[in-house]
């Protein structure tokens, strides 16, 4: 499958910027690390609304990009074996902290996401929560996703909705009602007021890639946050989530 060469210049910077947040998203990780029950996205929109996690109950499941790691706890008290991946020293020094607090332990491995030190064949769910899913370069996490799935494997990834980042501004300002950016050569994006790179692809190229890569399409899921959530992040406001999808979460099979 052709697709666009890609270097692993990004790997620095984003790393950089998210040992720089780290610290911020303690409060929030010991938050989810607490909660009763599963939610998703920037939202929290619950587990029984979009039915995201899979059966992980006596199954090995990987969390890419891990961050604080909350995600690999839902996982270890609902029966699974988690393990959680992340490039980030200080992002997994808090996860550790939390694991001790919480006194909940899975493996946890500082590798990226394009390369895991890690053997073909060993996971039955992968998991993404904006880790891998919009900070690595999906033309190299998803064929990795891959090789670490069993056959039949389940990989579920959320990330900002296709709607929301044609409309992103190239200021730090929220998000409008008008398209901005090109959807056709969607790829590698650069903000003018941080210095991460993240990845976002058009449907048709998620849907071609995951195909190349063995994976049969189950479901897109848009989130749609209820009409009294809140949401840490300025990006976008409620009443733009609620007329559009600001979040969606790809659920797809490796067929083969």
């Amino acid at each position: 499958m052709k697709h666009p060469v890609t270097e692993l210049d990004y790997l620095a910077p984003n790393q950089r910027l998210w040992t720089e947040w780290s610290s911020k998203y303690a409060k929030s990780g010991r938050r989810s690390w607490a909660a009763d029950n599963a939610t998703w996205g920037i939202w929290g929109v619950p587990e029984s609304e979009a039915r995201l996690l899979p059966v992980v109950a006596d199954r090995d499941v990987l969390e890419l990009g891990c961050g604080t790691a909350y995600v690999s706890s839902w996982i270890q008290r609902r029966g699974g074996r988690a393990v959680g991946l992340d490039a980030t020293t200080a992002q997994l020094e808090t996860a550790v902290q939390l694991q001790r607090e919480f006194d909940l332990r899975f493996p946890l491995v500082q590798a990226v996401a394009e390369n895991v030190p890690l053997a073909d064949d060993t996971f039955d769910v992968i998991i993404s929560e904006y880790g891998a899913s919009i900070w690595s370069d999906p033309y190299r996490w998803v064929p990795e996703a891959s090789r670490l799935l069993r056959t039949g494997g389940e990989l579920v990834f959320l990330l900002n909705a296709m709607l929301l980042v044609l409309c992103l501004p190239e200021e730090d300002e929220p998000v409008g009602d008008r398209l901005r950016n090109d959807y056709f050569g969607m790829h590698r994006f650069e903000t003018t007021f941080d210095d991460g790179v993240e990845f976002h692809l058009g449907h048709g190229d998620w849907i071609r890639l995951l195909r190349a890569n063995g994976f049969e399409i189950e479901d897109l899921v848009e989130l749609r946050p209820g009409a009294g959530a809140r949401s840490d992040y300025d990006f976008v406001t409620l009443e733009w989530a609620r007329r559009w999808p600001s979040e969606e979460a790809w659920k797809v099979r490796k067929t083969r």
